[in-house]
Parts: C-alpha cells; sequence; structure tokens
C-alpha cells in the first residue's frame, strides 16, 4: 500500500514537470515545429509538382508551337517574296524555251523596300541638284539606318532632314508631344490592331497557298456573318496597325530631334479612291507620284499616255506592297476605280457625301479581301461565302456569338480611326475651364502611363503579336 502511495506522486511529478521541461526548451519545440511543417510539406506537394510539372509542359508546348508558327509564318513571307517573282520570270522563260531555270531561295534583309526607296530617293534628289550630295559616309548612313522609320515606314526623303541630321535641337515639349505620340501608337498597336488580327485570323483563317488543305473546308462551311466580320476585322487591322507603325516613328524621331512628315491622314473618311491615296501611306504614294508618274509624263501628254502612266504606277506599287501576285492584282484593282474617276466616270467624285463615302468604303473593303489571300482559291471561297454562295449560312450561332462579344471593342477599333478621339483630348487639354484645366492635366500625364502599361501588361500575357510589314 505504501508502496503504492509512492508511485503515484512519481507519475504527479512525472506530468506536472512534463511541460515545464518544454516550456524550458523553446528550441527543441521550434525544431520540431519546423521538422513537423518540413514533413507536411513534402507530403502534400506530390499532386502539386505533378499540376504544375503538367502545366510547364504545356506552356512549354505552347510556346514552343508559337514559335513555330512564327517560323513558318517568316518562311512562308520569305519564300513568297523570293519565289513569286523568281517563278514569275522562271515560268516565263521555261514557257518559251526547253529549260527548267531553278528557282533561287535568297533570304533578303527585314525592311529592304523601305531603305531602297530611301537611297534612292536620295540618289535622284542629288541628280536633279535638288539637294547637295552628302559628303560624309556616316552620315549618309545614318539617314539609311533611321531605326525609327528603316523597316516599317514612313518613307523618309533625304531632302526633308539633310538639315537635322547635321544639327538637331530637342527640347522638353518635343520629348513630351514624342512619348505621347509614341505610347498612342504603341497601344493602338497592341491593344487594337493586334486584337482586330486575332479576329481576323480566327474567322478567314491565314489566306496563305500552304494552308489551303486545311483551311478550304472551314471558309467554306464559315457563315456570311463570320466572313463578313473577320473581313471588317482586317480592315480595320490593316490601317491601325499601319498608322500605328508611323505613329511610333514619328514619336521617336521627336524624342531624338528628327520631324517625320505625317503617314495616314484617316483614310476611311475618303469620299473617293483618289481621296483614299491622298490620304492613305502618303509618302508612298508621294514616292510615286514625285520619282515615276511624273517622269513618265504624267497628265502633260494626253489621257492615253496618262492612263499607261497610272498602270505603270499602280503595277509597281502592287509589286511594292508584296511578292504575290495577289498584290500585283490589288495594285491594277485601284487602278480601274482610280481611271473610272478620272477618265470614264468622272460623276464618281461629285456623288453626295454619303453615298460617295458609302461607295469608296465598299471599293476598299473589297480591295482588302483580295490583298489578304496569298491563295486565289481561298479568295475567292471568302467573296462567294460573303453572299452565301457556297451554300453556307448566313447567320450561324458561332457567327452571331462572336460578333456580340466584339461588338463594343469593334466600335472603339472604329472610334481610332477617326479624328474623333484626338479631337476630343485637344479640347480638353486646351480648354480654359477650371474643371477641363484640372481633367486636361491628369489625362495629359496619366494617358500615357496608362496605355504603356497596358501595352506592356497586354504584350506579356499574350503571344500574338503579328507584324504585317515583314512581307512588305
Amino acid at each position: 500500500m505504501a508502496e503504492e502511495t509512492k508511485a503515484c506522486p512519481e507519475e504527479e511529478t512525472e506530468k506536472k514537470t512534463g511541460p515545464e521541461e518544454k516550456a524550458e526548451n523553446p528550441k527543441t519545440e521550434e525544431k520540431e515545429d519546423k521538422k513537423k511543417k518540413r514533413e507536411k510539406a513534402e507530403k502534400v506537394p506530390k499532386a502539386d509538382y505533378d499540376r504544375l510539372q503538367a502545366e510547364f509542359e504545356s506552356h512549354k508546348q505552347q510556346y514552343l508551337r508559337v514559335l513555330a508558327e512564327y517560323d513558318n509564318f517568316r518562311k512562308r513571307s520569305q519564300n513568297e517574296k523570293n519565289g513569286v517573282y523568281n517563278n514569275a520570270i522562271s515560268d516565263a522563260v521555261n514557257a518559251i524555251l526547253p529549260v527548267d531555270l531553278p528557282v533561287p531561295q535568297i533570304t533578303l534583309p527585314i525592311g529592304i523596300s523601305f531603305y531602297t526607296f530611301q537611297l534612292l530617293s536620295y540618289m535622284v534628289d542629288v541628280y536633279r541638284q535638288e539637294v547637295p550630295a552628302q559628303p560624309k559616309f556616316r552620315r549618309l548612313l545614318l539617314y539609311v539606318s533611321l531605326f525609327h522609320q528603316c523597316i516599317a515606314g514612313p518613307i523618309v526623303r533625304y531632302k526633308d532632314v539633310s538639315e537635322q541630321i547635321l544639327c538637331r535641337h530637342v527640347d522638353s515639349e518635343d520629348m513630351r508631344n514624342g512619348i505621347n505620340r509614341f505610347v498612342s501608337g504603341l497601344a493602338k498597336k497592341v491593344l487594337l490592331a493586334n486584337v482586330c488580327g486575332s479576329i481576323a485570323s480566327r474567322t478567314i483563317l491565314s489566306g496563305a497557298a500552304a494552308d489551303q488543305a486545311a483551311n478550304l473546308p472551314t471558309l467554306e462551311n464559315a457563315s456570311a456573318l463570320t466572313l463578313w466580320l473577320g473581313c471588317f476585322a482586317y480592315a480595320l487591322q490593316i490601317y491601325l496597325d499601319f498608322s500605328a507603325y508611323s505613329d511610333m516613328a514619328i514619336g521617336m524621331g521627336l524624342m531624338v530631334g528628327f520631324r517625320y512628315k505625317e503617314n495616314f491622314n484617316y483614310p476611311y473618311l475618303a469620299n473617293s479612291i483618289t481621296d483614299f491615296w491622298r490620304r492613305w501611306h502618303m509618302s508612298l504614294s508621294s514616292f510615286f507620284r514625285d520619282y515615276v508618274y511624273i517622269p513618265l509624263g504624267g497628265n502633260r501628254k494626253g489621257k492615253p499616255r496618262q492612263a499607261l502612266n497610272l498602270l505603270i504606277v499602280w503595277f509597281l506599287t502592287g509589286m511594292w506592297h508584296g511578292a504575290g501576285w495577289n498584290f500585283i492584282l490589288w495594285g491594277l484593282y485601284y487602278f480601274v476605280f482610280l481611271a473610272l474617276e478620272k477618265f470614264l466616270i468622272p460623276g464618281l467624285q461629285r456623288l453626295p457625301a454619303f453615298f460617295a463615302h458609302l461607295y469608296t468604303l465598299v471599293v476598299v473593303f473589297f480591295g482588302w479581301v483580295l490583298f489578304y489571300f496569298t491563295d486565289f482559291t481561298q479568295g475567292i471561297v471568302v467573296l462567294k461565302g460573303l453572299f452565301g454562295l457556297n451554300g453556307n449560312p448566313l447567320i450561324n450561332l458561332e457567327g452571331r456569338t462572336m460578333v456580340l462579344n466584339y461588338v463594343f471593342f469593334l466600335a472603339v477599333a472604329v472610334l481610332a480611326c477617326t479624328p474623333l478621339p484626338r479631337m476630343l483630348y485637344h479640347k480638353i487639354t486646351s480648354s480654359t475651364n477650371g474643371a477641363a484645366i484640372a481633367l486636361g492635366t491628369v489625362l495629359e500625364y496619366a494617358l500615357p502611363v496608362a496605355g504603356l502599361v497596358f501595352s506592356i501588361s497586354y504584350l506579356v500575357g499574350d503571344s500574338y503579336n503579328p507584324f504585317l510589314y515583314l512581307q512588305f
């Protein structure tokens, strides 16, 4: 009995002293907690590890697929650029003579059409004594290699920047305006043009001959509404994309003291095809006018010679835009309507404003369809499908859903093709009203920052970033 009463206090002492000992050894307790956490972490992540590994592999495959698609597009563009002109010559020679000429595959440097035109303008202007020759090669090299517009325009003539090459001045106002212009172009390209391009590529696909077998079944069965949406999106993309690059080039030029001429003047507001080409890619139009059309005689040698001069100019314009027969046909397509306006139906330019604008938009719209499809078979299928002539439905659930999903975005994109946003911005920033001054100050500094942040975020989060000028 005594032994039992003696044992009880010992047990009590053990129970009593146990927690105290633990309290007296916090390091031991901390180690045990860490050990438990580590064991718990080692047990849980096996499933998470597999999930993360699967996600990594998925992203890796997506990245490799995007790289492969870009590489195929680049090769296809280069092959088309190299092959079409060479094929035209080779086919003609092979048809006349009993030979089989091979087609050389020559990789052309990016931007070759722009700096070739710039060097041509320099040589011609020097020859005409309109501008003195540049004695220092490094300065001529600077002119040719101006990175702002070297690969996407505008085409800059030497006489327009010869004095700026020797001496430039940049102040805070130029820097501010340059940054604003660059960011507005970047936002236009990334936030608007890229999304329009994504819509077009999903609805009317690539348009390339290499993809004909894969694309035809989809295009033949697509609803008319879907095809109209895709062609309309491409018409918006091509303006927003090209004008955005010009905006960025003009902005970067301002930041370092170069003042480039404007390249686009809201061409979708034109009231005739003649007016459209006074507003679209103005540096290219003026180049062909001053270096091809006028030297050939212009309109000084009678209407037949003027028509021939126009035909040559628009044939060359089509060739400049791309190495495909569709581009040459596109140039001749515009020659037909310009000839109609100048010679056969001059009343087209005197239509009431609404009908003149509608006529211009219709001609330009179908011109872009011709421009887009390097494969004529797919182009014809789409042209027929726009009017339901493929046996395709006029409207289906997919087309209706896409229109509803993008209707507000497309409205914003259309608005960006007009001077309204710029007019509204200038009206607010130049107002003398107290509230308007405060709002204008906020917009003046907040809009460029917001545009830059959103553009970078979109570029980081989306792999679709086409460069349309790669083929020119």
